[in-house]
């Protein structure tokens, strides 16, 4: 497979963040689907401060979302616990840590980006107990990533090449499956009709991003649709329907059902803008968005 060398992509990911972060708000939302239909419903601002607030991303059982914020001129990582409706910070460190999530099975501990003073770039491993951090791939910059299971994930790595590895730990085994991809890649229900055990990605290889799915053990790749114009990021409700945003409105698409993208019914008293990261909860019943301020 091609391998692009993109000699400034070290700028494009964490340093772009650090020294000109956007102002942006963390929604979240209940999410009803039936009869392949999605409205949307009830918008509350779980971040509700100035600044850099994003990458939200719920725990296993839906209870909390973990997430990325600014304080102090520097990212530091939030848990917001829904239904109780308050927020603490699981960070205050010199280092900027981005793309929260809670490490598979465990109540005990969460990975992350972290970005040391020194520049250098890697994926931690963190303990509610505030014990000392570890790197899980310390010989690769990772940018975004997906756990499979607890013993093996996904990630985006940043080098002199743009690519998806999978790093198997149990086996203590790496290998490339994708190149010249987007910053989103999720985990593909059962209930999508594709398969299981596969994964969506978002293609950058012809002149408009296309949707595929790929198994992560032999690198099978199928394509699906076309992504939705203008979108870097997408997700899957528990139904099987895919999940998209562009400017002030959500799109889906549901693999065998849709011809094209649909706008949801988004029941609000007010418009969210500029919607750009987004994600549903694992029981398929809320969904977080990332909205300009």
């Amino acid at each position: 497979m091609p391998i692009k060398i993109l000699p400034s992509i070290l700028m494009v990911f964490l340093y772009t963040i650090v020294w000109s972060q956007e102002a942006t708000e963390i929604y979240l939302l209940d999410l009803e689907e039936q009869d392949d239909k999605i409205v949307l419903t009830n918008a509350i601002n779980i971040s509700n401060k100035e600044g850099y607030d994003n990458q939200p991303s719920f725990t296993e059982d839906g209870t909390a979302l973990l997430f990325a914020s600014f304080r102090d001129g520097q990212s530091d990582i939030s848990k917001y616990f829904i239904e109780e409706k308050y927020r603490v910070w699981l960070t205050d460190t010199p280092e900027s840590e981005f793309s929260p999530v809670q490490f598979p099975g465990s109540k005990k501990y969460f990975t992350c980006v972290r970005l040391n003073e020194d520049k250098s770039q890697y994926l931690y491993k963190y303990a509610y107990k505030k014990k000392a951090p570890k790197i899980l791939i310390p010989d690769l910059k990772v940018g975004y990533y997906l756990w499979l299971d607890e013993k093996s994930l996904i990630s985006f790595v940043i080098s002199d090449t743009e690519s998806l590895y999978v790093s198997n730990f149990k086996y203590k085994i790496r290998y490339p499956i994708q190149s010249n991809v987007g910053r989103s890649f999720s985990k593909i229900p059962f209930n999508a009709g594709l398969g299981s055990n596969l994964v969506s990605f978002i293609s950058l290889e012809h002149e408009e991003p296309e949707i595929y799915s790929i198994d992560p053990k032999t690198s099978e790749s199928k394509y699906i649709t076309d992504a939705l114009s203008g979108s870097k990021d997408l997700t899957w409700t528990s139904k099987g329907s895919m999940v998209m945003a562009k400017g002030n409105q959500i799109f889906k698409y549901k693999p065998g059902i849709d011809e094209k993208w649909e706008a949801v019914k988004m029941d609000l008293d007010f418009t969210l803008k500029n919607i750009s990261r987004i994600t549903v909860s694992p029981d398929g019943s809320k969904i977080a968005v990332v909205c300009q301020e």
